[in-house]
C-alpha cells in the first residue's frame, strides 16, 4: 500500500534514494558487506538504492520506522514526510505532498 502522498511518485522516489545515499552504510539492509558494495559499479549502485526506496516506501505504509543500516527512516504522517535520520546528528526529509 506505501504512504499516503500527493506528490508524484517518481519524484518522491528519487528524493528518497538521493536521501538514501546519505547513509553510509545503507547496503546492510539487503545484507551486504562493505566489499560486496564497494564491487559494484555505480549504475548497480543506484539500482539497488532505487530499489531499497521503493521498498521502504511501502514498507512504511505498515512500519513507522526502519533501520537502514546507521541511519533510521520514520514516516511522519501528521507532517506528510520521511525523514531520515543518518548517524546522530544528520538530519532529510522527503516531502509526500
Amino acid at each position: 500500500m506505501g504512504v499516503k502522498h500527493g506528490r508524484d511518485y517518481e519524484g518522491i522516489l528519487e528524493d528518497l534514494t538521493a536521501a538514501l545515499d546519505l547513509i553510509p552504510d545503507s547496503y546492510v539492509f539487503f545484507h551486504m558487506e562493505s566489499e560486496e558494495w564497494e564491487a559494484l559499479q555505480d549504475s548497480e549502485k543506484r539500482e539497488v538504492q532505487e530499489a531499497l526506496a521503493e521498498d521502504l516506501f511501502y514498507a512504511l505504509g505498515s512500519e513507522s520506522m526502519i533501520h537502514v543500516g546507521s541511519g533510521i527512516v520514520i514516516y511522519d504522517s501528521d507532517t506528510h514526510r520521511i525523514n531520515i535520520l543518518i548517524g546522530e546528528k544528520e538530519m532529510t526529509s522527503v516531502l509526500l505532498i
